[in-house]
């Protein structure tokens, strides 16, 4: 029987010791793989991590990392034959993580993380329902993890950016966190990442860079704070050239904050070489950035996209705009082909894509004079835009609609080039004539009314602009305009 028992031990002590030997260790080898990784060179990632598995097998940490490696692809490129051959590695992976240590940090970050990942990626594949429970699955497991573990700080990290999304949510989608249990503020959120960014901990250091990425989105779309924004960017020394997903980050908050020049220097001062993965994105964000610009760049690069690209979001809106590309040039023909495919491409899920498509449902082109001073004015080329309007009076466009447009550009264009008391005017103009009007533009006047008295500290105005533009409903992109304006409630009341 003693022989017998210490057969049994030797034979099962390698599976013993392999059970034991399974560890979460960030070490240089992971660290210099997850660095390429957040550079998008991702295939020189996976060469990285699969000497590790090799020569460290029991470090889960690779195959953590290689969570990352399918994100990108997946979330950017949305390509459907991709998504259906790897989601299966969701579950595979976090059964590999449940194998690691319980009283290592890592063991229930890992899970929470590689949730979190597969949640975004499930919302581009209009899995929308199992997206929401996989976040608020990842979110209470990274709170878990904060109570076991308060003094892990990329905990921090991704609590802070959840936290700050929850608080915002639109009151049309109000239901689903109440559902749900999750609860959020933009103060408490800001706070705990601010947190996380100032940190000189050596595992918040390793996640810098992500947690730039996140920092960067919330102090432009949340706070609404583009002068501390782009003071960070240059205070911290982003790599744009070397690092593609910092290049599109930066390139994509100059798209959404009046900066197209800034945006094409970046994209284009890119290091380019086969080592970085191509995202399609790209495609898409130059198209707009060059349309804005007036230069004759923009055709190619939406023709790219949409040939290239294998996903819903995006299209009907990059369609609509090489419609416009080819009408401003008095190309009809090739604009009315391409409206004429924004019913049938796509998906209507983002309130840029709904507007493209009713915009194309509507039979209606617009004035050119408003369109081109429109994209002038989204890129930043204010003195071009004003130039063209401040050539017309409201009595020369024939519909109220246009009549409307023609007022709230105006705005927007003295807004931005900080002549705020014109501003005022032209906004007031707006809502007073467009309060009850599909348009959106009574509705982004009352918000960036709102964001004038703010900065000028007159909380009660800004409240009552916030609130004006909260109550207007039945316009376009309703939803992304009352999330800005209820971020602009909850930040003059410090929650």
């Amino acid at each position: 029987m003693r022989l017998f028992l210490i057969i049994i031990g030797l034979l099962c002590a390698p599976l013993f010791l392999n059970a034991q030997q399974k560890k979460f260790e960030f070490n240089e080898r992971c660290q210099e793989a997850y660095h390429a990784i957040m550079q998008l060179r991702l295939e020189t990632g996976r060469q990285i991590l699969a000497q590790e598995k090799q020569e460290n097998p029991g470090n889960l940490i690779p195959y953590y990392l290689e969570n990352y490696c399918d994100f990108f692809p997946l979330f950017f490129n949305e390509n459907p034959a991709e998504y259906s051959a790897k989601k299966k590695l969701r579950s595979e992976r976090l059964a590999l993580m449940q194998e690691g240590p319980t009283n290592d940090p890592f063991y229930l970050y890992t899970q929470a993380a590689i949730k979190f990942q597969w949640a975004m990626v499930k919302v581009k594949f209009g899995e929308k329902w199992d997206a929401v429970w996989e976040v608020r699955k990842a979110f209470l497991t990274f709170k878990d993890n904060q109570k076991k573990f308060p003094y892990f700080q990329p905990n921090k990290m991704m609590i802070g950016t959840m936290q700050t999304v929850f608080g915002t949510i639109p009151e049309g989608y109000k239901w689903i966190t109440n559902i749900l249990g999750l609860k959020g503020s933009i103060k408490q959120g800001t706070q705990t990442l601010q947190q996380f960014v100032n940190s000189q901990d050596a595992t918040a250091k390793l996640f810098k860079d992500e947690s730039y990425y996140y920092y960067c989105y919330l102090k432009l779309f949340i706070e609404n704070k583009p002068e501390e924004l782009w003071q960070f960017i240059e205070h911290q020394q982003l790599d744009t050239r070397n690092n593609h997903l910092f290049a599109l980050m930066v390139a994509n908050l100059s798209m959404n904050n009046q900066k197209a020049a800034q945006g094409l220097e970046i994209l284009a001062n890119r290091t380019h070489n086969q080592e970085y993965t191509t995202l399609y994105y790209e495609y898409y964000l130059a198209g707009i950035l060059h349309l804005e610009a007036m230069d004759n760049e923009a055709i190619p690069y939406f023709e790219r996209f949409l040939n290239q690209f294998k996903g819903k979001f995006y299209v009907k809106e990059a369609l609509q705009r090489l419609s416009w590309a080819y009408y401003l040039e008095g190309n009809q023909a090739m604009a009315e082909k391409y409206r004429g495919m924004i019913a049938n491409r796509g998906n209507a899920e983002t309130d840029a894509d709904k507007q493209a498509l009713k915009d194309a449902k509507s039979g209606k082109w617009p004035n050119v004079i408003l369109l081109r001073a429109r994209l002038l004015s989204d890129g930043g080329y204010f003195d071009k835009a004003l130039a063209l309007l401040s050539a017309k009076k409201a009595r020369d466009f024939g519909t109220i609609s246009e009549q409307l447009e023609y007022a709230y550009r105006l705005g927007r264009i003295y807004d931005e080039m900080g002549r705020d008391d014109m501003a005022i005017r032209m906004y007031n103009v707006t809502v007073e004539l467009g309060i009850d009007r599909p348009e959106y533009f009574a509705a982004r006047s009352a918000l960036q009314l709102g964001f004038i008295y703010e900065k000028r500290h007159d909380i009660a105005k800004a409240k009552e602009c916030f609130n004006t533009c909260i109550g207007m409903d039945g316009h376009d992109y309703k939803n992304s305009l009352d999330q800005k304006a209820k971020a602009g409630l909850l930040r003059l009341d410090g929650k």
